[in-house]
């Protein structure tokens, strides 16, 4: 963890809080994650046979989603390499890099869109928003189930979306955060337990629950000292009670553990049954005492709650750049 990937990282994270990702920049360059995501949706037709068997469709996605790191590990290691050769402007290049792999102000800004949606357009408005950030079917959705589901989709994504690739960039640089973007879309794309990605995308599934797993506990600080200074230090007790008592009601590994903490911090109850795809998901609510109908006001909060843990984490990020500065 050297200071000159500390301090691009600290960098990065306020640079994506100020920018975001612009849209005429994307409407104009293809964004990274989406040349991420034609590789893999390439490997997926070419390697992902309905002639093979389970056992061997599970070897062809182990060596798919390898082939795919190795590739991601490399990229990150030249862009560096070339970087460094550059010196300050590297730097910023590298500053600039990262902040596109990180997902405040996108986020932040998707999620107030379905409050806003909901004011403006009603419930209509607000199921197309939320259609925006969520995979399950919006007309299943009533007004409260739609602020939960863009509540949910804040604190999972915060953990994966802001905190993990942080992580990854902390602890390998570039190649850590490049390998990190890949397995992450390769698990959105193939990772899923439908039939035809049950064993084909079993190694990526697999490999992101374990690369998430730090950022998702780290994830329930961050939204801890964010509750502190939206609402005071009950919510911060509440997001961190809730999220060690309640994580293990949600079916993903780490999920749980941001969605609890921000139930904790809003006092809300998050999760329950929800539909994906026509099939329902029965779940138990994560924070069951909390209050039961959420509103566009508890969005409102949620995303001030957010960007409380974002500013923790860039604080956290510069506090670190310090320590190790002067040791």
């Amino acid at each position: 963890m050297s200071t000159e990937i500390l301090l691009a990282l600290a960098a990065a994270v306020l640079l994506d809080r100020l920018v975001g990702d612009p849209d005429w920049l994307w409407r104009r360059l293809a964004h990274p994650v989406v040349l991420f995501g034609a590789l893999i949706g390439w490997c997926d037709r070419t390697f992902n046979r309905r002639r093979l068997g389970d056992e061997a469709l599970k070897a062809s996605g182990v060596l798919v989603i390898g082939g795919l790191l190795a590739w991601s590990l490399v990229c990150g290691w030249l862009l560096h390499w070339l970087f460094g050769q550059i010196g300050l402007f590297g730097l910023l290049l590298e500053t600039i890099l990262v902040a596109v792999f990180l997902a405040q102000k996108s986020l932040a800004d998707h999620v107030s869109r379905v409050a806003c949606g909901l004011r403006s357009g009603g419930l209509d408005g607000g199921r197309r928003a939320v259609a925006m950030i969520v995979g399950r079917d919006p007309e299943t959705l009533d007004a409260p189930a739609v602020c939960r589901a863009a509540i949910e989709s804040l604190a999972e994504n915060f953990a994966d979306g802001v905190v993990a690739p942080a992580f990854w960039y902390a602890v390998l640089g570039l190649p850590g955060l490049l390998a990190y973007k890949m397995l992450n879309t390769a698990d959105s794309m193939i990772g899923h337990k439908s039939p035809k990605y049950l064993h084909f995308g079993w190694a990526s599934a697999r490999l992101d629950d374990l690369a998430n797993l730090p950022a998702a506990r780290l994830s329930i600080l961050l939204i801890a000292v964010g509750a502190w200074f939206t609402n005071g230090r009950k919510a911060a007790r509440n997001a961190l009670g809730t999220a060690l008592r309640d994580h293990g009601l949600h079916r993903s590994p780490n999920s749980g553990w941001p969605e609890a903490a921000m139930a904790g911090a809003l006092d809300l109850q998050l999760a329950g049954p929800r539909i994906y795809s026509g099939a329902l998901v029965n779940e138990p609510m994560i924070n069951g005492s909390g209050h039961p109908v959420a509103t566009a006001g508890d969005v409102d909060t949620g995303v001030s709650v957010f960007y409380g843990a974002c500013t923790a984490l860039f604080v956290l990020v510069a506090f670190v750049f310090v320590i190790v500065s002067i040791v």
